[in-house]
C-alpha cells in the first residue's frame, strides 16, 4: 500500500485543492446545464486535479495513479471509478461519480489526518 504523506493532507492543503474543485464544479454543471458541450474539457481538468492531487499526498514517485497500486489516500473503488470517469468524461454521470470523489477523499483525509 502507498501511504498518504502527513505534510501533505493538512486541512489547509486539503481546502485549497477543494476550493480548486468547486470553481471547476460549478463550470462542469453549468456546462451540462447548457448543453455546450464543453463539461468534457473542463472534466479534464478536474480528473488531472484529482490525481495530482492524490499522487502528491501519497509516497509515491509516480505522475499518475496506477490501477496495479493500492493508495492510502484514494477511498474504496477509487481507482476504479477514476477509471470509469477517464473513459467517458464527457458524461454527467462522470462529473457526479467525481463530485463523490472529491466528497469522500475530503473525509478520508480528515480520518487520515487524525491517524497519523
Amino acid at each position: 500500500m502507498i501511504e498518504c504523506r502527513k505534510d501533505a493532507i493538512s486541512k489547509e492543503q486539503v481546502n485549497l485543492w477543494l476550493e480548486a474543485w468547486e470553481i471547476l464544479r460549478a463550470e462542469i454543471h453549468s456546462s451540462h446545464a447548457a448543453r455546450d458541450g464543453k463539461a468534457k474539457d473542463i472534466m479534464q481538468k478536474g480528473i488531472e486535479l484529482y490525481e495530482s492531487f492524490i499522487v502528491i499526498a501519497s509516497n509515491c514517485k509516480t505522475e499518475n495513479i496506477l490501477l496495479t497500486d493500492e493508495y492510502e489516500a484514494l477511498p474504496i473503488n477509487g481507482a476504479e471509478r477514476l477509471q470509469f470517469i477517464k473513459g467517458r468524461p464527457g458524461q454527467y454521470a462522470c462529473y457526479r461519480q467525481l463530485d463523490e470523489l472529491f466528497i469522500e477523499t475530503k473525509k478520508r483525509m480528515a480520518r487520515l489526518r487524525l491517524k497519523k
